[in-house]
This record gives structure tokens, C-alpha cells and sequence, in this order.
């Protein structure tokens, strides 16, 4: 997954990286007269104060940040944490003097940024200054500690050190069970120290929700919605009932294909479950690398996009190699291939970019293409992990990725490009309204576009050919989006309900491991092939866990982003079915899109999303929509099949 940590949701430490980039505040020196000042205060001249503050102060947050997620060692780890300490001491301070003014007279605007400034953090810090400074500590290791991640095996000659990406490309590509597994096993061993970190950090960030007011950081995160916060589980559990019939079909279907892959043994798990390393993804959170193996009609209405971007970069390769003075040789053909490698990097975000700019949006600005990381750098550790940074409020925005000539860096770009527009769109507004409309939104702006990346759409820009026409063509373009977008929906509900645990106490740090499987099993209807006791700490692999970025946004991104997908449809007047729907170049469409992401958090979700949609609520029908015909096509392929799984039964003290 790739992504952004909204402004409202200031994943002021590792969180930050997660997605994009976090906001920052300054030194204590400069914190005291502004501190001092408050008494004589309006609420509205107080808020007014803490926006300029908080822009003043947020470039050297970022600024930290990034160093340390593209130079990853102790000395950038240190500043980071330093940095981080000093920006949660002044968010404290400032929600500390917030307090004053409950119950006093203020505008609506006023009273919203009130709110949002308690929420402002994922990471609520202790007001004591050396449980703070141990929280920053701990959450800057942990990230360096995933970011660093790297898996040995073998002896001697045949020693071998892979870190995440190339472990990712055995699940993707191998189809042996065995190299499967140890690639599996090997990235999930990296988590393990982290599991004693991960305890403490959550008993210290408790401590920090529960001087804010909260019960635990559970219940902080879920009242951002600008709903009661305990709806947002029943809210979210609705949705997950309007799609999971669709998702059992679709882990039906993959079973009886892993079966014939690897044979009824090896290709599922008592009970109708996955195997976690048979994927085709480190997480079990995109099957869409199983292509091979789940193409329901192989050659029909191909859509091989990393095929063509593969020959695009050898292409690059070859002008490389050419060029004049070039002499044959090792080290030439290695810089040659680094050239190339950027060339194709930058050719792959200009044409997500192209998009943006067809609907009339503005183009990325210079300093965009100076200073984004576009490939893996050479000689140092860096996050790969793509996201999307704002850097100032003034337009310096970056992407940070490692970026391979595959269809899922591709829609990865679109995906990361969007939260950029968000930001340049939402800019001009107050410090503590630049955010997405709720965290789901954010997620879900790119998203919308690469639904409209159809298979006509992919054929204007050169990457496929003529689509075809007929039920076989439109099957298999639907099977391609749906091991993206369905297999996704119930990892991105589980990892939420793990942390939901851990915080609230629920899921004690002597069953992290068993309750994190029994979740997975539940939503997911994976297993892992192999025992996974307590001395594992599978969660901490997934790097929103140790980065302690919220995930729930991620559910909602995936409802709400067929939701805009319609919505813009409509304003682009389109008639026709919803899965073939591009609104590539229509202005209208554009200037309704940029209308919502101007807005920012400047108003409830709920008012955005009806602007956008005509309706208030969340809905996964415009997703059923989109899929129906893939629907029906899977019932009619897993007839006489046992669909559904049978999860292992809790342990009688589990929740």
C-alpha cells in the first residue's frame, strides 16, 4: 500500500513516512513566549496564533523526517526523534491551552479547529518531557529498524542478504513452495526484535491518549470521523457485510487455483484457508501478482502493462549504452543501467501526472522533479515504502519510492500523485484545515484515478493494445482490478482491529502474535503454513504497524473511491456500465474533483462526499456495481465448490 499521512492526522514520528509527509513544530525556546501569551486570548485569536505557529514551524519536521527516511542511520534517527520530541511537546502545549476556552464564544470555524487540533497526532506523547523523549526514541528505531530490515541465509560463499524489495519479487514470481516460504518466513524474522519496542510504545502513547481525554489511542483515532467514535466499527463492519460475499467468492475461486497449482496439500489449510506465503504478497493484501495463475481467460484483452514498461526501460538501456564516448565495460554498462533506470522512473510519473493535468489541474512544480527519490539510492539504507510528502504548505511536494518498470509501481505513481494535488488544492487554506476530508479521503484520491485507467484508456497512452471486445476480455480486466481492490478490503479491516486490541488491553502483549493470525483468519481467511508462536511478532513486518500509521483509512479509501469514481462519471456524462467509465481530459469532471480537494477538513466528510456524490453516507454499492459482472461470473466458476472458510477457534480468553 502507499500513501500519505494527512495533515489532521499527523503521524508526527514514523507515521509521517508512512504515507506522506507529517508536520512538525519547534524548538522548546521558541514554544514558551507563544505558550505565555495565551491567557489574554481569544479562542479565535488563539487558533489564529497556533495556524501560524504550526506553519512556521512545520519545515523543519519534515525537513527531519524525510532525512530519515532516505538516509536511514543513527545520526538522521537522531534528529528525527529530537525533532519529533520538540514538535509533540508544543502540540501539549497547545492542547493543554485549548482547554481554556471550552464552552466560551467562537466561530464554527473556530470551534472545528479546536477539534482537529487534538487530533493532530497518531502518536499522543506523555506530558512528562522523559516519557515523551523515550516515545520519539522508540518510534524513530522502529521505523530505522524496518526501513533497515534485512534477511541472511546460508553460509560461507553461499550467504545471501535480501532486504524487503527482493524478497517481495520471490513471492511475486516464484512458483516454488519452498523458496515461497523461506522468503516469507525470512522477511516476517526482521519484526521480531521489535516486539518488546512495540509493548512500550504502547503503553507510553496510551499514556499520552489518556491525558488528552481519550480511553486509550484506539479510541483517539476513531473519533476523527466526525462521528461518535464508536460507531466507526459498526459503520465499517456495515460495509464489510455489503462486500465480503464478493470477497468469499474470490478466495474461492483463488483456492481451487492455488489447489491446481500446488496440489490440494500444499494449496490450501484446513478449514478452506489460504496459505500467507502463496499470495503473491508479503501481507496477502493483493493477489494481483497471481495473475498467472488466476487469468481467467489467459490471452484475452491483454493488459500487460509491466511487459511494455519493461521494454520501455530497455529501450532507455540501449540509447545508455549508446551514447557517444560510451566504452564498453562493467562500470559502463552499471551507470547506464542507473540512468536508465531514473529515465524510465521519471518517464512513468509524467504520465501519471498527464492525467491529472488532462481534467486541468495544475502541473507538479519544479521543484518536484529536483527532489523527489524516484529509484532506490546506492550506498545507503533508505524507506522504499512509497509516499507522498508535503514538505512546507507552499508547494514543495515529493514522492519517495523505489520505482521498478511494473504495473504496480505504475498505479502505485497515480496513487501517490493524487495525495499531492490534494495538498497543492487544500494549501491555501489555515494550517489545521489542511487535510483530507476525513484520512479515507486522502487515500482514496488517487485510487479514483486509476479505476479510470481502463483498458481503453491504457491503449491511448501506448501501453496495451486494441482492447478486445466480449465477455472473455471484460472477465479478465475485472479479475485484474479485483485481486487489487476486493482481496484488499478485509486486510485493510483487521490490522485496525489488532491495534484496536492492543490499545484498549483487549489483546495483551502475551498474545500478539496469536490474536494477529486468529484476526486474519477471520477477515482474511489466510493462515500461515507454518507455527507462528508468540516469540514472532508477525504484525510488526507490515510497516504501517511499527510506523503507527491508522489503517481503517485504507477500507475507506477502498469504498470511497468507487464512490468519487461514480460520482465523476456522472459529472463527465458518461452513460454506459460503471467498470467502463474514463474520464481522462474531461474538464468538467476535473473542476468537480478540485472543487472537493479545496476543501480539504474544512467542513465534515459528510457535507464533501455529498458535493461530490449526491449522497452523505458510505456505500460499497457503486463497488457492487463495478463488479457485477465478475460477480456472476465467479458464482457460476465455484458451483459445487465449499466457499467460505472455517477460521480456527479463539483461544477461550481472546475477545
Amino acid at each position: 500500500m502507499n500513501h500519505r499521512t494527512p495533515l489532521l492526522v499527523l503521524a508526527l514520528a514514523a507515521a509521517a513516512l508512512s504515507l506522506s509527509a507529517c508536520r512538525k513544530q519547534s524548538s522548546p525556546a521558541e514554544q514558551a513566549p507563544a505558550a505565555q501569551a495565551a491567557g489574554g486570548e481569544s479562542a479565535d485569536q488563539f487558533i489564529a496564533r497556533v495556524n501560524a505557529e504550526y506553519k512556521a514551524m512545520y519545515p523543519e519536521m519534515t525537513s527531519s523526517q524525510w532525512l530519515s527516511a532516505t538516509y536511514i542511520n543513527g545520526d538522521s534517527q537522531r534528529i528525527a526523534s529530537k525533532a519529533n520530541e520538540r514538535s509533540l511537546s508544543a502540540l501539549n502545549a497547545w492542547i493543554e491551552q485549548a482547554g481554556r476556552y471550552e464552552g466560551q464564544p467562537m466561530s464554527a470555524d473556530t470551534a472545528r479547529a479546536l477539534r482537529l487540533l487534538k487530533l493532530m497526532t497518531s502518536m499522543p506523547a506523555p506530558r512528562d518531557p522523559a516519557r515523551l523523549a523515550e516515545l520519539t526514541r522508540i518510534a524513530a528505531k522502529m521505523e530505522g529498524d524496518y526501513g533497515a530490515g534485512t534477511y541472511c541465509s546460508g553460509e560461507g560463499d553461499a550467504r545471501r542478504c535480501r532486504q524487503l524489495g527482493e524478497l517481495e519479487q520471490v513471492l511475486a514470481r516464484s512458483r516454488d513452495y519452498g523458496e515461497q516460504l523461506d522468503a516469507w518466513q525470512g522477511w516476517h524474522s526482521i519484526a521480531q526484535p521489535m516486539r518488546k519496542d512495540y509493548a512500550r510504545f504502547v503503553e507510553l502513547a496510551n499514556e499520552g491518549a489518556r491525558e488528552m481525554g481519550f480511553a486509550d489511542v484506539g479510541q483517539m483515532w476513531r473519533s476523527g470521523y466526525d462521528m461518535p467514535p464508536e460507531q466507526v466499527a459498526t459503520v465499517t463492519d456495515q460495509l464489510w457485510g455489503q462486500v465480503k460475499p464478493l470477497y468469499e467468492q474470490l478466495q474461492c475461486y483463488a483456492r481451487g487455483k492455488l489447489d491446481a497449482q500446488y496440489g490440494k496439500d500444499q494449496g490450501e489449510l484446513a478449514g478452506g484457508l489460504l496459505p500467507a506465503h502463496l499470495t503473491g504478497n508479503m501481507w496477502q493484501q493483493d493477489w494481483s501478482n497471481l495473475w498467472d495463475l488466476l487469468q481467467p481467460y489467459p490471452g484475452a484483452g491483454s493488459l500487460d502493462i509491466t511487459d511494455t514498461l519493461e521494454k520501455q526501460y530497455q529501450g532507455n538501456l540501449s540509447a545508455a549504452l549508446a551514447r557517444p564516448g560510451s566504452q564498453a565495460g562493467v562500470e559502463t554498462r552499471f551507470r547506464a543501467q542507473r540512468d536508465a533506470q531514473l529515465l524510465t522512473a521519471r518517464q512513468m510519473t509524467e504520465r501519471a501526472q498527464d492525467f491529472y493535468t488532462s481534467l486541468g489541474m495544475p502541473k507538479l512544480p519544479d521543484s518536484y522533479w529536483q527532489r523527489s527519490q524516484f529509484i532506490k539510492p546506492l550506498e545507503r539504507d533508505v524507506v522504499c515504502h512509497a509516499s507522498a510528502w508535503d514538505m512546507d504548505m507552499e508547494g514543495d511536494v515529493r514522492t519517495k519510492m523505489c520505482i521498478r518498470p511494473t504495473e504496480e509501481d505504475f498505479t502505485t505513481i497515480y496513487h501517490e500523485l493524487g495525495h499531492l494535488y490534494y495538498d497543492l488544492a487544500y494549501n491555501p487554506l489555515p494550517p489545521l484545515f489542511q487535510g483530507g476530508a476525513n484520512d479515507g479521503f486522502h487515500e482514496a484520491i488517487g485510487d479514483t484515478i486509476v479505476l479510470a485507467m481502463t483498458p481503453q484508456y491504457l491503449h491511448s497512452i501506448g501501453l496495451v493494445g486494441e482492447p478486445q471486445q466480449g465477455r472473455e476480455a471484460l472477465i479478465n480486466a475485472q479479475m485484474r482490478m479485483a485481486l487489487a481492490k476486493v482481496a484488499f478490503l478485509p486486510f485493510g479491516l483487521m490490522i485496525d482491529r489488532w491495534r484496536w486490541g492492543v490499545f484498549d488491553g483487549s489483546i495483551a502483549p502475551d498474545r500478539y502474535n496469536q490474536a494477529w493470525w486468529e484476526l486474519k483468519a477471520k477477515y482474511q481467511g489466510v493462515a500461515p503454513a507454518t507455527p507462528r508462536g508468540e516469540e514472532f511478532f508477525d504484525a510488526g513486518a507490515k510497516y504501517h504497524v511499527p510506523g503507527n500509521t491508522p489503517y481503517t483509512r485504507y477500507f475507506l479509501a477502498h469504498i470511497l473511491q468507487f464512490q468519487f469514481y461514480k460520482g465523476l462519471c456522472d459529472a463527465a456524462g458518461y452513460q454506459g456500465p460503471l467498470y467502463a467509465c474514463s474520464f481522462y481530459g474531461n474538464r468538467e469532471a476535473g473542476q468537480k474533483f478540485w472543487s472537493m480537494l479545496q476543501k480539504g477538513a474544512s467542513q465534515p466528510w459528510q457535507a464533501t462526499l455529498k458535493e461530490v456524490t449526491g449522497s452523505d453516507r458510505l456505500d460499497a454499492g457503486p463497488m457492487l456495481e463495478y463488479f457485477a459482472p465478475m460477480a456472476e461470473w465467479l458464482q457460476q466458476q465455484n458451483q459445487g465448490r465449499m466457499c467460505g472458510w472455517e477460521a480456527p477457534r479463539p483461544a477461550p480468553d481472546a475477545p
